[in-house]
């Protein structure tokens, strides 16, 4: 039972941040010096954000450069204030300062919100404390807090990694039992597959994420790492057979009326579900996998198969459900692999000199973010406000890479500063002795990031509840400050969603475009691997997975698009169509990959003959999307005379294959279609796509 308290990645992630906030305010209670221990406290949010509670193979020497960072950010401020600089003009030069640091790379980027962070931390307490002793605070705190998170991990031995694991193999689960559950209802892809691209989105993205985990990882071949590392390719492996397809509708109908096919596979998809959230708890409760078998399951599948030979449904399901049962008994990987490489970081000068350029996107961020910050200490200074920090920090805490998740990150926050302070003010009434004050602070904050990464919405509450706390406790005027901060939320939200709208917005529906030529791209390099007859396994794995994640890039995109004011939406209808066939594609590429290794049937000639069919096409698709002229390929598909067909080719590779075909000549068509209903200002008057860059 304690495992599953100590271990439940809720619990832990509220544990470490409640331990490190109030282990300080308890040292320098003792020392009956609160107020210090709370302006010490400040700084753990800091190392947060800026992503330094990750671990790293370098993590001392980016805490190092962060808590320089920290330092700079503070004393800078100080000076600048000194020196009468205006602080709409200090804050412009300390985002566009630091915003270089998001050119080295998205890891690196973090660090700069976290010092302008700082800053405004900073701010709050300028003219209160000496300089040195403000940075000096900042320094204590990032060394206590990268001394707290290395004997965490010490403690707690790859457990951001085991998450990770274990949330993988339960959205495995719970695509694969989804996608089966509703067998005879795939007739029509409209309302049978938008769920389940959803599904596949979660689980692709939680793939990413543990790839940049595998690379952090300092020390690879210890045997614990090589553990976690097999249990993520083999959820590579399961990721392939569950995301394949056969795409014969009118075939599962014929199965299911003829036999008892659909119970038999319910059922099997039913097990194997159950078996992968049996192994998620596993990985995450660091227990030893049982003994698992599907002898039973899959006979009754086989003896379907059997009796209507002549339909390839049973065949198909049989085939790649033995594989799974096969992953999941063994725990080992079907397949060699190449785990993907990450983009290293770039040395800093040539960051800076890309930095400088007007079409770096770090630098239109910093602008984006400097000039929001800049209006509202304006707007501070206009009302008379000689410290509207927390105007800033409103602003730094809701914006997000997006208009859409800025949208929903406003929403939570103003909503759950609204009600904490009118809890607050409630509360603030009751007068209560410090002692039970500093308890009940303790319990809120528990209780607060044990929630925060489900619904920040009430977690705020409880954020608010604690500041109104820590203001009573220092300055005994909580009271005081829940009008203002309440404008100030509103002001810092609404100077947020403005700059999502009129400052350079980073607009998805704007992207879809040369995501859809980026999907093509890895679509063609996937299938020159297949065609080729490769031997290296692990290569033709590294390409598919590039495929899957091209997919899903163009997907993400579409989905915020969607949410988007101001774009033209039969332009976004007709791109949906175009993600829906693409993801039908990432389906038979799949399929013909587990093929590929296994038992490849195509003699060279034919399959060179449907290479240069399938690079026709993508090559055609991708200058339908580059290109906004005439075109005269009307006829478009070449005839590919396949010869004699073995029953094996008909019924599996050479099936996918002209599917492919049919969809890329359908994209094809989408892609003229789409391109005509675009939106007809701004960047949208470009024409040509590498203009978009």
């Amino acid at each position: 039972m304690w495992r599953r308290v100590i271990y439940h990645p809720e619990v832990n992630y509220a544990l470490r941040q409640t331990l490190v906030l109030c282990l300080p305010v308890l040292l320098f209670w003792l020392l009956d010096d609160l107020a210090t221990g709370f302006l010490l406290s400040l700084v753990p949010a800091c190392c947060s954000i800026g992503g330094l509670d990750t671990p790293h193979k370098h993590f001392f020497k980016r805490l190092a450069i962060g808590g320089s960072l920290f330092v700079i950010s503070s004393v800078l401020l100080q000076f600048l204030l000194l020196w009468s600089v205006p602080l709409p003009f200090c804050m412009l030069i300390l985002t566009l300062l630091f915003g270089v640091t998001a050119e080295i790379s998205p890891l690196y980027g973090r660090l700069m919100p976290a010092a302008l962070v700082t800053a405004i931390f900073t701010l709050s307490m300028a003219g209160n404390l000496p300089i040195w002793r403000v940075a000096i605070l900042f320094a204590i705190g990032t060394f206590w807090y990268g001394l707290f998170i290395h004997l965490w991990f010490r403690l707690w031995q790859e457990q951001p990694m085991r998450e990770s694991l274990s949330l993988l193999f339960r959205q495995l689960a719970y695509y694969f039992e989804e996608k089966y559950s509703l067998l005879t209802q795939h007739t029509d892809p409209e309302k049978a597959l938008p769920p389940l691209l959803l599904r596949q989105q979660k689980v692709m993205d939680i793939i990413t994420l543990i790839y940049q985990q595998i690379y952090m990882i300092p020390n690879l071949k210890h045997p614990r790492h090589r553990r976690l590392i097999q249990a993520f390719q083999v959820a590579l492996d399961l990721q392939e057979h569950i995301t394949v397809s056969l795409h014969q509708p009118a075939e599962v109908q014929k199965l299911v009326e003829q036999s008892q096919a659909e119970a038999i596979i319910r059922h099997n998809a039913k097990s194997i579900s159950q078996r992968l959230q049996v192994l998620a708890d596993d990985i995450l409760y660091h227990r030893r996998p049982t003994p698992f078998s599907m002898e039973t399951e899959l006979s009754a599948l086989e003896k379907i198969t059997r009796q209507h030979p002549d339909n390839p449904v049973g065949a198909f399901c049989y085939y790649h459900f033995s594989r799974i049962a096969r992953l999941l008994s063994r725990q080992k990987p079907l397949y060699n692999h190449t785990l993907m490489p990450i983009q290293n970081r770039l040395p800093f000068w040539q960051a800076l000199k890309n930095y400088c350029s007007l079409k770096s996107a770090a630098l239109r961020n910093a602008a984006r973010l400097g000039l929001t910050l800049a209006a509202g200490a304006g707007i501070g200074l206009t009302l008379n406000l000689p410290k509207p920090y927390w105007i800033l920090m409103t602003i730094m805490v809701v914006s997000q890479n997006g208009y859409n998740a800025t949208r929903i990150r406003i929403q939570h926050r103003s909503l759950g500063t609204m009600i904490g302070i009118l809890a607050g003010a409630a509360i603030l009434h009751l007068y209560y002795s410090q002692n039970l004050m500093l308890i009940l602070m303790l319990v809120l904050t528990f209780c607060s990031y044990l929630i925060v990464r489900k619904n920040y919405g009430i977690a705020v509450i409880g954020f608010t509840i604690t500041a109104l706390y820590t203001l009573q406790i220092i300055s005994n005027s909580g009271m005081n400050y829940l009008l203002p901060r309440l404008i100030d939320t509103v002001i810092g939200c609404m100077l947020a969603f403005a700059s999502s709208l009129w400052l350079w917005p980073q607009w998805q529906s704007a992207l879809l475009r040369k995501n859809a030529h980026n999907a093509l791209e890895t679509y063609q390099q996937h299938l020159r691997q297949i065609f080729n007859r490769t031997n290296d396994i692990a290569e033709l794995a590294y390409t598919r997975m590039k495929v899957n994640q091209a997919h899903n890039t163009l997907f993400t995109a579409l989905n915020q698009a969607m949410q988007e004011p101001g774009f033209n939406t039969r332009y976004l209808a007709d791109m949906r169509l175009w993600v829906t066939h693409s993801q039908f594609l990432v389906e038979h590429l799949n399929a013909m990959t587990t093929i590929a290794r296994d038992q490849y049937v195509l003699v060279p000639a034919l399959a060179q003959n449907y290479l240069n069919t399938c690079e026709i096409l993508i090559q055609t698709c991708q200058q339908r999307l580059e290109y906004d002229g005439p075109s005269g390929d009307t006829s478009i598909l070449p005839i590919v005379e396949s010869g004699d067909k073995d029953e094996l080719s008909e019924t599996s590779m050479e099936k996918h294959i002209e599917r492919i075909l049919a969809h890329l000549t359908t994209m094809h068509t989408i892609s003229s279609l789409a391109w005509q209903q675009r939106p007809h200002h701004g960047m949208w008057l470009k024409r040509r796509l590498r203009e978009e860059g």
